[in-house]
């Protein structure tokens, strides 16, 4: 007899099957391998109690602070820990129970339900000439040369801009973004290149968009996170996907001291609202995709909490996007420029992948490639005997 642990076990159907388990006992042992944890912010006392003693019948935990026994305060944090077995049956049982479990079991059913996506990237191309990194800034013909580029190292989406969004960068008119965006947009739509990938315009001006969209554009990425109504509703009309990013302030104030009381659980409700807006003007949770915009109005804390936290946002059942390519909190981790940022780039890429998202936006697609490739790989292999 011999002894030794696994490491990650991502497909946990095809090890077991790999290993001969019964087809019946497949569903039911994988739900067992998976351990999941949830932050519970200000649960009543007595639904604290009553769901840790829950928890332990069960089998599964819920981490509480000392004086959650004896009622000393009205609410607390608490940490929920079990595999998916354990979060299933207590998503059912506390249906029954009062003071706001039901609510909870409710979130809980839908953390269960989860959606698969697959893997894609999306290249970056700026039509301009003040974005932070130089080796993304493109005009005219340059611009479709590097589009074909990137559609054969391996992109499947192209977002394309003409107004920096970096933090102070200077305001465009709207006039002035669509003088710089309309000649590529003319070039895509006149060699029908938007049949082979799908386009992404990154802007937040409606006749920006609009022109976009009529060049044959697929996917609206909207740094302001659908604050303007008009940008969801021709998304609608042209059926096109619709990306709601989350920062705090704008690309001239975000940086100027960004503060949050809890950043996980406040871009979430961002997005449960912002949501909430797209499907009611006729947007459906398949056409939405979500950003919780590392870099925009968060400091180097904020953002490692979002990535280290991102799987929560795909419980909304929507796409999630990560875009930290070249970006500066990896120079606040170790002092690099930003020609030399691309090994931190793809450490932060890989992290939020593993955590969830679907979709990885950089610069550099075909280093992506090899890197997601590799990662996939990986995933997809099963223990070998």
């Amino acid at each position: 007899m011999q002894l030794y642990r696994l490491g990650t076990v991502s497909d946990k159907k095809a090890a077991l099957k790999q290993l001969g388990v019964e087809s019946g006992g497949v569903s039911i042992m994988a739900k067992k391998m998976e351990l999941m944890y949830f932050y519970i912010k200000d649960l009543r006392t007595p639904a604290a109690n009553i769901l840790k003693q829950d928890a332990l019948s069960i089998g599964a935990e819920l981490a509480v602070p000392g004086g959650v026994i004896t009622c000393e305060k009205e609410h607390y944090d608490c940490i929920l820990i079990g595999t998916r077995k354990h979060i299933e049956i207590l998503s059912r049982k506390e249906l029954a129970q009062p003071f706001g479990l039901k609510k909870l079991a409710q979130q809980l059913k839908a953390f269960l339900l989860h959606k698969a996506y697959p893997l894609r990237i999306m290249g970056v191309l700026n039509a301009n000439d003040d974005s932070f990194y130089s080796g993304s800034r493109f005009q005219n013909e340059d611009a479709i040369g590097r589009v074909e580029a990137m559609i054969k190292e391996g992109a499947q989406i192209i977002d394309i801009g003409a107004v920096s969004s970096r933090p102070g960068a200077e305001p465009v008119s709207e006039a002035e973004e669509l003088q710089r965006i309309k000649p590529i947009c003319d070039a895509i739509h006149a060699s029908r290149l938007y049949e082979k990938v799908l386009f992404s315009i990154d802007s937040y001006a409606p006749s920006v968009v609009a022109y976009a969209l009529q060049s044959g554009f697929g996917l609206v990425n909207d740094i302001t996170g659908a604050a303007d109504e008009r940008l969801v509703e021709l998304a609608a009309e042209y059926s096109a996907k619709y990306c709601i990013m989350h920062m705090q302030g704008t690309p001239q104030t975000m940086q100027k001291n960004p503060h949050y009381g809890d950043v996980t659980a406040e871009v979430s409700r961002f997005f449960e609202e912002r949501i909430a807006k797209c499907e009611a003007l006729g947007l459906s949770r398949e056409q939405i995709i979500l950003d919780v915009g590392i870099g925009f109005g968060k400091t180097l804390e904020h953002n490692l909490t979002l990535l280290k936290n991102l799987r929560h946002f795909t419980h909304f059942g929507c796409e999630v996007l990560i875009g930290a390519s070249r970006k500066s909190m990896i120079d606040k981790i170790i002092p690099t420029g930003v020609e030399e940022r691309l090994p931190g780039t793809l450490a932060i890429h890989l992290k939020a992948v593993e955590e969830g998202a679907s979709i990885v936006r950089c610069h550099d697609v075909a280093e992506h490639t090899q890197a997601l490739a590799v990662w996939e790989a990986m995933h997809r292999s099963v223990h070998n005997r």
